[in-house]
């Protein structure tokens, strides 16, 4: 992606290494058991000190009512995970879409809606303990959060915001969110949901074109970006395919002006919401994932003019917005390391 002027090399700021101490404890645990709740796909994986998966299954998220049956299938899925690793694990990181009671971990995910209240953290929490060898084995930790929140932190741990200290990590898919770490620590916020930039605004709430957010207001980034809202827009303006954004990208780099028209409008957004969480937090890492980026330049071109053009800061011109390195592992990776490093990435329990 091209991206705002970065630190120059060598220069120090905002670079040190990751503590040998924590590196030290994450290397002597067991892997842990990593669970990536979507409202497409659910995910489990092993995932070692090293921030390497061991082990990993995906499988589609099953559309139904039932709430009972997305359980049924995430069960079956980690039981799978955890026959094919054959050993015991540290504990359980989860990742899910939100809302939800943080750190209670009972969901509400706005993509998954046969989960109301489900009990997800005490659900797979019986489930390790079930899975014990000997009735006095203990089960480990089970530590839940936002899934954005995960792919910031698996960002920060082994991706593209590795060494630094103060890292912005983002997912733009179904929805547009994130997680912040400032410090070298995961910063949580009063309810979990610090550095959830989806709803950062980015057109006034009085335009007239400015579209309604899931969350009840108008102009947030997350109802400009996320995919659905691309397509959506494309499919006012006379685009016509198959209406996924992976559809929409094919034609876009085959020079559809409509569906460059799209993506443009969702970069220039995703710019002005990015400049705007830097100069607020000075952040020198914005790392960003999600399927959407997967449209490359018809996205991101438009979304560092944006960002070029409203972060005249010294400090916020410093900052790099990079494509995240860990790609769809960055979910599980974070959620393990939820349980692996935990003095950096989790507060309470």
């Amino acid at each position: 992606m091209p991206a705002p002027a970065g630190p120059e090399a060598g220069d120090g700021r905002d670079a040190a290494p990751i503590l040998p101490v924590v590196e030290d404890v994450a290397r002597v645990l067991a892997p842990a058991l990593a669970i990536d709740v979507g409202g497409s796909k659910l995910a489990a994986g092993i995932v070692d000190g090293e921030g390497r998966l061991l082990v990993s299954r995906r499988v589609p998220t099953p559309v139904t009512a039932d709430p009972a049956a997305v359980w049924a299938a995430l069960e079956t899925l980690v039981g799978a995970v955890r026959a094919e690793y054959g050993r015991p694990v540290a504990g359980a990181g989860v990742g899910c879409g939100g809302p939800m009671s943080w750190p209670a971990g009972e969901v509400s995910p706005l993509n998954l809606p046969a989960w109301r209240d489900f009990p997800l953290r005490a659900a797979v929490r019986d489930l390790l303990r079930a899975g014990r060898t000997s009735s006095r084995a203990p089960s480990g930790p089970v530590r839940l959060h936002n899934d954005a929140v995960c792919v910031a932190v698996g960002e920060h741990w082994r991706g593209a915001g590795r060494g630094r200290r103060d890292v912005l990590g983002m997912v733009v898919s179904t929805g547009v969110g994130g997680g912040l770490v400032l410090g070298d620590r995961l910063i949580d916020g009063a309810s979990g949901n610090a550095g959830h930039i989806g709803h950062v605004l980015v057109q006034p709430a009085d335009q007239p074109d400015s579209p309604l957010c899931g969350c009840g207001a108008r102009g947030c980034l997350e109802a400009v970006a996320r995919g659905p809202a691309v397509v959506g827009w494309a499919q006012r303006q006379g685009w016509v395919g198959e209406p996924t954004g992976v559809a929409l990208a094919a034609s876009a780099a085959g020079g559809n002006p409509v569906a460059r028209a799209a993506f443009a409008r969702a970069g220039r957004a995703l710019g002005l919401g990015i400049a705007s969480a830097v100069n607020l937090c000075d952040v020198s890492v914005v790392a960003i994932g999600g399927g959407l980026v997967g449209a490359g330049a018809p996205l991101l071109e438009p979304l560092a003019a944006a960002y070029a053009e409203r972060a005249r800061l010294p400090f916020s011109r410093r900052a790099q917005v990079v494509p995240a390195r860990l790609g769809a592992d960055a979910g599980l990776v974070g959620a393990a390391a939820l349980v692996l490093c935990a003095d950096r990435y989790w507060t309470v329990d």
